[in-house]
């Protein structure tokens, strides 16, 4: 039935995700360790100095008595005198209950350190411009890509395929360099980086205005890496599936080649295209750390970077995680949707 092979497909997801956060706890147990044990002594050092400023009278083993007291009540209290296995399942536990924690360093926009509050701020940033560059990508990638199939062998099919085998192999930091130099530089068209001016306008149009300004650019050159290759899977899957006997059988009826294409071949080419699709616009969850970098926009990508350079393991978790998280969830509903609507994928419980 539908319904156990849908349990199914989300419990072995959550084994899954269990596994990876297992993995991503022991890879960041020293380093978070270290810091917390740095701060323990920190907190140390200003917990003697006030004792001494409260207490003249008090003599320095006292206070190193003290001290060294309230150290260990510390170190009882966040689980550093566990066995480092119980401390990475205690870790795994908490993040898989979403208990993400106070970051070390970086702070939200409102001085806020709660984990979840400085995630939060980032994933509508990045979902904002990739999503965005993900939509026109893909409409751009089936229109093209069904052109260049009706076209199959035409001079704008082999002059595409050229530019596609151009494109599609450049990486996008360099892309975004070249077109910071081309069109922020040498052409001021867009600013360099950011999301709003400073400071931002004041009224909502302007602000919104603003906003798309500064996304136009790394937009675009995400569309321009994305929709060639898209165009390139999109014409090789329609043409196989012209080949088809029921497309000839289509034909033979003398139906248009337009209502051939749309209504039967793109029909049943529609899966792998929409499998395509959300794969890419899954994958555009987590952001992209070079690339946002190189526009300095403070999305998740970003973060982690910033994150992995202030050494904030508890931002560095909880961006892994809920990066993790969400793709996992999307590649569950995906699956739950082909095991909907193409009963052999569920044939025993199998994939």
């Amino acid at each position: 039935m539908y319904w156990r092979y849908a349990v199914k497909r989300v419990i072995y997801a959550f084994l899954m995700y269990a596994v990876i956060i297992f993995v991503f706890s022991g890879l960041f147990n020293a380093v978070a360790e270290t810091v917390m044990r740095s701060q323990i002594q920190e907190g140390i050092r200003a917990y003697a100095q006030g004792l001494v400023q409260a207490d003249r009278r008090l003599s320095g083993e006292q206070v190193q008595a003290m001290a060294e007291a309230r150290r260990q009540e510390l170190l009882d209290q966040y689980g550093l005198n566990d066995p480092v296995f119980q401390r990475i399942i205690g870790r795994t536990i908490d993040t898989l209950f979403l208990r993400l924690g106070d970051s070390t360093i970086i702070r939200s926009s409102s001085g806020e350190t709660d984990v979840w509050t400085i995630i939060a701020e980032a994933i509508p940033r990045t979902l904002l411009i990739f999503l965005t560059a993900m939509a026109i990508d893909i409409f751009l990638g089936i229109w093209l890509g069904l052109r260049k199939a009706r076209k199959a062998g035409s001079v704008m099919d082999r002059v595409t395929d050229i530019g596609t085998m151009v494109v599609f192999g450049l990486p996008s930091w360099w892309l975004g360099m070249m077109a910071i130099m081309l069109f922020v530089f040498t052409v001021p068209l867009f600013p360099s980086s950011g999301m709003h001016s400073a400071p931002p306008p004041t009224s909502s149009l302007g602000y919104a205005l603003d906003l798309l300004w500064h996304m136009t650019l790394p937009v675009l050159v995400l569309v321009i890496l994305g929709f060639w290759g898209r165009a390139y899977l999109t014409r090789n899957i329609v043409l196989t599936t012209l080949q088809e006997d029921f497309i000839m059988s289509a034909r033979a009826r003398g139906l248009s080649e337009r209502k051939i294409l749309f209504g039967h071949t793109l029909r049943s080419a529609a899966p792998p295209i929409v499998t395509m699709s959300l794969l890419a616009l899954l994958a555009s969850v987590g952001g992209s750390l070079l690339f946002e970098g190189i526009f300095s926009w403070p999305g998740m990508g970003n973060l982690y970077w910033v994150a992995v350079s202030l050494n904030d393991v508890p931002v560095l978790m909880g961006d892994l995680a809920v990066s993790t998280g969400l793709y996992m969830m999307g590649l569950v509903i995906l699956d739950l949707i082909y095991g909907f609507l193409d009963p052999r994928i569920k044939v025993s419980g199998k994939a």
